[in-house]
């Protein structure tokens, strides 16, 4: 009877299809803490902010969008999206690509409350939910040399708003305000958990009963 059990545990979740539709390394290294398989694909969309689209409606578009581009070549997948935009007084602070833009990035932030808006989808067929999950970052004020002295260290430049929390960036910030602490990194695992819990997956998924 155990080993039923066992063979019925472990099935449960190899046969679901789970995708994630992304490039970052930073999701697919949070997404596989939670130790179900999965595989990445690329949503090839175009991230450009339409015309007077705010920075919340920006994340969940694109979150929404990126799990649909997969989605539509896998209808039978749970395809999970996510996007975040960094939200400064109502103004889109993307990755700055380069040292210098980075700077300028940290100098603008310094000892403001930048709003991290991380937007989840998780699609099924026709069936989607999409939820935003926001961060309240309080950035210290910092002089430049210590900034520099970060960048130099860490070089974020692949990351929205300059600062990696997760690694030497926690040093650049005086507090962080979330109902779900990774979705600071770029994907909020206790919504998704969640999500995923209710569309039948088994986390965390036992693989032997003793």
């Amino acid at each position: 009877m155990k080993a039923l059990a066992k063979v019925q545990v472990v099935m449960s979740n190899s046969a679901k299809k789970l995708i994630l539709a992304s490039t970052s390394i930073y999701r697919r290294e949070l997404l596989e803490r939670l130790r179900i398989p999965f595989d990445v694909i690329s949503p090839k969309v175009d991230e450009t902010p339409l015309p007077g689209e705010n920075t919340l409606a920006l994340a969940l578009r694109l979150a929404k969008a990126k799990a649909s581009a997969v989605a539509k070549d896998h209808p039978a997948a749970w395809v999970i999206g996510s996007d975040q935009v960094a939200d400064l007084c109502g103004a889109a602070i993307g990755k700055p690509g380069n040292f210098e833009r980075a700077m300028a990035q940290l100098q603008l932030m310094r000892g403001a409350t930048v709003t991290f808006q991380t937007a989840l989808c998780l699609m099924h067929g026709s069936e989607e939910t999409t939820i935003n999950i926001p961060t309240e970052v309080t950035f210290r004020k910092l002089a430049d040399d210590v900034l520099e002295a970060y960048l130099h260290a860490e070089e974020p430049y692949d990351c929205a708003g300059s600062a990696k929390s997760e690694g030497l960036g926690i040093s650049l910030l005086e507090s962080i305000k979330s109902d779900d602490p990774t979705a600071l990194i770029g994907l909020p695992l206790i919504t998704l958990s969640g999500l995923l819990r209710d569309a039948g997956f088994l986390i965390p998924n036992k693989i032997s009963i003793n």
